[in-house]
């Protein structure tokens, strides 16, 4: 096997990374049944280095460290900047530009999810992995240097293209060097990393405002990312890419970023900044519309499409693409309106509601976790997205009972119960994809799953805020004691937990008592969507998990 540079390389060996030398020799443990390999002590000709061994772990433990950092700094920085937002507008004189923070940075990561597979598919994977990281360091640093508003939205967007690719880049790196038997061990940390940035984010970002200044809210990913660097330059090796360079299909990746760009926006302004029906939003559908099929066209005439169609003929690629697409809207517009039920009907502040959210931070971690294990140990995973779905169901019924009157240990056993199945679906979904599509459109269909579900969960939090939006000013026109005159500019839009503190006291109740009526139904909305997720993962076709990696299979 040829490989980018000489000295250690760790890759997969059957059901662990192994060790393999500039001049070839190997080490580690293979398989049993595997006849002749080197490092099994059993097979003819075999033998037990336990130095081999032991290199083999660390290098096995270095380049998942860094993996592992990596996916947790892109998730982190789409939820740890929340909650220092109303300082960071309040520093810079930009109240009028505080959602673009926030949407630059989604923007740019959601645009260049699937260009960055495509990328990684064409011309390998480590080099394009070590690019999204240094800009997105880049941008993190520039952020945190930002003067005003215009400098820190033009960062934010540099952040976000570099971090369109870092968990894209872990997940396709994974099911390169890890055989898809041991994937699900591996999937499980990631998604328990995932799902710790997307809880715990909030609450972190709280504490750093509060205990140093907002700027650190991006400092903190330099050192992060500084280790995750150095570990994948010092210590991940895959093969080069040999042959001629294709041509990447330019037009295509301009109509998606088209759309894609588009679709955020209308998602972000829609219910907002601007009505529904107002000419933005419905240029924006239309703009939208028209760059998705003219994409969808160039697609059938590119030699090396951006999304190629035939993924879509693939049964264990569309189902799971629909899944997650179920997943991104149940699961993210909860996340995203939990902590102002907690704040805003609980009394809680920005750092005490992050706490609050640590239940579904733990369970979330138990089925994440214990269901990789459980994967790679029996080699069946059908069944975890399934029931994945019917716990986020049970969770979404709970969660829908909760009002101003309701103590909080029953809301806490909500979020565990929804926090469990996103744990059992959400990473599970991706090694389904991985296990299932041809190894040269991995990058590709790992990219499009997580493109889809992005899109999705735009598309949920900004349906469900306009429905919350509505039956929130309903119940605050019904109000006793003239609630919506006592608010300063008697608009809804200016209520923050700091406000609503200052007001009086049956103000406050009665406010209290009209987010506690109007934001639990909409959870609701998410129950038949989740249930649509579990029907759909019935059709699921379970191939059988292989012993072997794809770089071990390149290589022989």
């Amino acid at each position: 096997m040829q490989t980018e540079a000489s000295g250690s390389v760790v890759r997969a060996s059957g059901s662990s990374l192994i060790a393999e030398t500039g001049d070839g020799t190997r080490t580690g443990a293979r398989n049993a049944g595997r006849g002749g390999a080197p490092g099994n002590p059993e097979a003819p000709g075999g033998h037990c280095d336990p130095a081999g061994d032991g290199r083999a772990r660390r290098g096995r433990v270095l380049v998942f460290t860094g993996l592992v950092l990596s996916v947790l700094l892109a998730a982190l920085d789409q939820t740890i900047v929340a909650t220092a937002l109303p300082t960071i507008v309040g520093d810079l004189n930009g109240l009028e530009h505080l959602s673009w923070v926030v949407t630059a940075y989604i923007l740019a990561a959601t645009i260049g999810l699937p260009i960055y597979g495509k990328l990684g598919d064409l011309y390998g994977r480590k080099n394009i992995f070590i690019f999204a990281i240094a800009v997105f360091l880049i941008g993190s640093v520039l952020s945190g240097l930002a003067q005003n508003m215009g400098q820190l939205i033009a960062f934010r967007a540099l952040q976000g293209i570099g971090g369109g690719g870092l968990m894209i880049g872990a997940q396709a790196i994974i099911g390169d060097l890890v055989s898809p038997r041991e994937r699900g061990r591996y999937m499980g940390l990631i998604g328990a990393a995932f799902g710790i940035a997307s809880v715990g984010g909030p609450l972190l970002g709280g504490w750093i405002t509060d205990s140093w200044s907002w700027r650190w809210v991006f400092y903190i990913n330099v050192p992060i990312g500084a280790v995750a660097l150095a570990v994948v330059i010092s210590s991940l090796h895959l093969p080069k890419h040999h042959g001629a360079r294709p041509r990447l299909d330019y037009p295509g990746a301009v109509l998606l970023a088209a759309a894609s760009a588009a679709l955020v926006l209308v998602t972000s302004w829609g219910g907002t900044t601007y009505d529904w029906s107002s000419p933005q939003i419905l240029g924006l559908s239309a703009l939208a519309v028209i760059a998705a099929g003219l994409f969808v066209w160039q697609e059938t005439r590119a030699a090396e499409p951006i999304l190629p169609l035939r993924l879509f003929q693939l049964r264990n690629f569309l189902v799971p693409v629909l899944a997650g697409i179920a997943v991104g809207i149940a699961m993210f517009s909860t996340i995203s309106y939990l902590p102002t039920f907690l704040q805003m009907v609980n009394g809680a502040s920005a750092t005490e509601s992050g706490l609050m959210m640590l239940p579904m931070m733990a369970g979330l971690l138990l089925t994440s976790i214990g269901t990789g294990q459980l994967i790679s140990r029996t080699g069946r995973y059908k069944v975890y997205p399934i029931a994945g779905f019917a716990v986020i169901v049970a969770g979404l019924l709970l969660l829908s009972r909760i009002s101003e009157s309701t103590p909080y240990w029953f809301t806490a056993v909500g979020m565990a119960v929804l926090g469990m199945g996103i744990g059992a679906l959400l990473q599970n979904l991706v090694l389904i994809v991985q296990n299932s599509v041809p190894g040269q459109d991995m990058g590709t269909a790992i990219s499009a799953a997580n493109y889809f579900r992005q899109i999705a969960a735009s598309f949920g939090i900004a349906a469900f805020g306009s429905i919350f939006i509505n039956r929130l000013t309903d119940q605050l026109a019904a109000a006793p004691g003239g609630a919506v005159s006592a608010i300063p500019g008697r608009s809804i839009n200016s209520l923050s937990p700091d406000l609503l503190r200052s007001l009086p006291a049956p103000v406050q109740e009665a406010i209290a008592a009209a987010f506690g009526q109007a934001m639990p139904p909409i959870f609701l909305l998410s129950v038949p969507i989740a249930a649509a997720g579990a029907i759909l993962c019935l059709f699921v076709r379970e191939i059988p998990l292989s012993s072997e990696s794809r770089v071990e299979a390149a290589a022989e």
